[in-house]
């Protein structure tokens, strides 16, 4: 059974949520918050797997809520479920911990099959969010932050799959487009996480965005 707190500022929105996700027979609902303060003072007590996050609420927000919670209860998983997709949020709330993005409009059964995956671990982004992710680089080339040391650190080779992962493509993809094989480029990707301590590919794709200038 998989425990969710559900933290939204608007109780037809909670209700909402709550008679949605209870139809599902291996999610429990443990409890709900107005707000980021709130939830933080009953994660103790209820100790949720899975905390679905509002991103703009009163008192604590959605990104300040999910990084005291990475701060202080690492093992609890944020998916942040909002309706504002702006690209600063949804970057601002990966780099603080959220393991999933997506808009309220998405389908109960959508948004059951991402808890899911949160808690077992794998990024969840709604439809167009990695694009606006990629969006906001591209269109804003003088943004870009001197690149960490670390980046030296890799192989031609995998700057390039460091590339590739930025376009969204999986392993298979990218074995293809190299002309290496799957176990190569899951070997690489290992590499490049743990050199540039990232959490996972969607972390690395921001990442190269962000420096794509210094991957070529």
């Amino acid at each position: 059974m998989i425990k969710v707190l559900i933290v939204d500022d608007q109780s037809l929105i909670r209700q909402g949520l709550l008679a949605l996700l209870e139809l599902e027979s291996d999610l429990e609902i443990v409890g709900e918050a107005d707000n980021g303060e709130n939830a933080i003072k009953i994660l103790q007590e209820l100790q949720p797997d899975v905390v679905l996050m509002d991103i703009r609420m009163p008192i604590m927000d959605g990104v300040a809520t999910t990084k005291e919670i990475q701060k202080h209860f690492p093992k609890i998983k944020v998916l942040i479920l909002t309706t504002f997709d702006d690209e600063q949020y949804v970057k601002t709330a990966l780099e603080n911990g959220a393991m999933g993005y997506l808009l309220k409009d998405t389908p109960s059964e959508e948004l059951a099959i991402a808890i899911r995956a949160v808690h077992k671990g794998y990024t969840q982004l709604g439809p167009g969010i990695i694009n606006k992710l990629t969006a906001q680089f591209v269109n804003n080339p003088n943004i870009e932050s001197p690149p960490p040391a670390n980046l030296t650190e890799l192989t031609p080779r995998e700057k390039e799959v460091l590339k590739l992962i930025a376009t969204g493509a999986n392993n298979k993809e990218i074995a293809q487009q190299l002309y290496i094989s799957e176990g190569t480029v899951k070997n690489h990707v290992t590499h490049i996480l743990n050199c540039l301590d990232l959490r996972d590919r969607t972390q690395a794709a921001i990442f190269a965005n962000e420096f794509l200038s210094y991957l070529n």
